[in-house]
């Protein structure tokens, strides 16, 4: 074991181990260590600890020294440069029209060294614009000892420099915690059971999104554990082809073989037993039609049948609501209460017509009601005639007429 502490440089960057020495740092420090490029200013994301010797990349590099308030401010001038830094480099890219797509900057702690990242469709000659790149510089910092570098990077390296939002509306992985890329393929699609269309399992970089590798390794056991697809089973049910798996939930949906049952049937992996493939399938169809099912080596399916369905008895309860309407209907018609009045009927327009009942019979009149005087005829109220609009000519004025 070692004693080490985890620096980063970049906000989204890759985390390094550096050795202390004597310091004791905290998460959240920032320090300056020593690189290959130099001189760096980081910040500690993980304090003093021990790490296994194995996995520290040699050689292990010192911390110098705990950050002072200067150290802050020179980091801080160096960032506030990038912006100017990326407009006069901009501007001899112009000049020298080069198809190169400039993504962003850095300066390196002491400013000896200024990087550029771009971005490009094929290989550009830059060397002219490097070397007049680093005059520029030298005459605005007034340093001989000032490098200019321009490092071209992938669609991958572009999306984590610049940022933005993925297909799932959140932040992408490589900008918020991914420290390096790790290859994805499209095997990891096809396991996973997701579409193999590029357009849907890809990002925004035009790559495969790197979440694909999430997850890879456990759908890699439920693999180990699902019959594939097209594969003769065994079955509760009885004998049948697996049509579709279901790897989360560790389903898979069977076409039977036997009984005349055309249904699917969703049975869990644990009640599966795999008999072969297609060609096992066609053995047990040819073994079926001649009628020799064990000479062939097939077991006679035990058919596991339903749960009876069950159904409650509500008859008990229909007859108590039957008599309870026959109540009510009884002290209706009696007349109900004492402060209760019978209603009048308003003629013999408003009695029902049964379906038993003929059409043409006469509606009883009823003798204790007086008849009813008809009602008088409602006239329509007389429809204003409409305006005819006259081509050509405007319509007569009412108002203008009658003054």
């Amino acid at each position: 074991m070692i004693e080490v502490v985890s620096i980063k440089f970049t906000d989204n960057g890759k985390i390094y181990f550096f050795n202390p020495r004597e310091l004791t740092l905290s998460r959240g420090d920032h320090a300056v260590v020593e690189t290959s490029k130099g001189m760096a200013y980081g910040e500690c994301v993980y304090g003093n600890h021990e790490v296994d010797e194995q996995i520290v990349i040699p050689p292990l590099r010192p911390v110098i020294r705990r950050a002072t308030p200067m150290d802050d401010s020179r980091a801080t001038h160096n960032r506030d440069r990038s912006a100017e830094d990326l407009r006069l480099c901009q501007q001899k890219i112009d000049e020298f029209r080069l198809p190169m797509k400039l993504i962003s900057s850095e300066r390196s702690f002491d400013g000896s060294l200024i990087t550029f990242y771009f971005s490009s469709g094929g290989r550009v000659d830059f060397r002219e614009l490097v070397r007049e790149l680093t005059q520029t510089f030298r005459d605005v910092s007034q340093s001989l000892a000032l490098r200019v570098k321009l490092t071209q990077v992938g669609v991958r390296d572009e999306a984590k420099l610049v940022g933005g939002l993925g297909v799932c509306g959140r932040a992408f992985c490589c900008t918020q915690f991914l420290g390096e890329f790790h290859p994805v393929s499209i095997k990891m699609a096809k396991t996973q059971g997701l579409s193999l269309n590029p357009v849907k399992i890809s990002g925004t970089c035009g790559k495969l999104m790197c979440c694909l590798k999430y997850e890879e390794e456990a759908y890699e056991d439920l693999v180990t554990l699902a019959p594939k697809m097209d594969s003769f089973v065994e079955t509760p049910f009885g004998k049948g082809s697996v049509v579709g798996v279901n790897l989360l939930r560790g389903i898979a949906k069977v076409r039977l073989e036997d009984g005349g049952d055309t249904t699917l049937k969703s049975v869990p992996f644990a009640e599966l037993e795999v008999l072969g493939g297609k060609a096992r399938r066609a053995e047990y169809q040819a073994a079926k039609e001649a009628g020799n099912l064990e000479e062939a080596g097939f077991k006679p399916s035990v058919i596991r049948k339903p749960a009876p369905l069950v159904i409650p008895d509500i008859l008990p309860e229909l007859q108590g609501s039957g008599a309870t309407r026959a109540g009510s209907a009884q002290r209706s018609a009696s007349g109900g209460g004492k402060n209760q009045q019978p209603k009048r009927n308003g003629g013999g327009g408003n009695r029902r017509v049964t379906k038993n009942q003929d059409k043409h019979e006469p509606a009883a009149t009823p003798t204790a009601a007086p008849a009813a005087a008809p009602a008088a005829p409602r006239t329509p109220a007389p429809r204003p005639e409409p305006v005819r609009k006259q081509h050509g000519r405007r319509a007569p004025d009412k108002r203008r007429d009658e003054v």
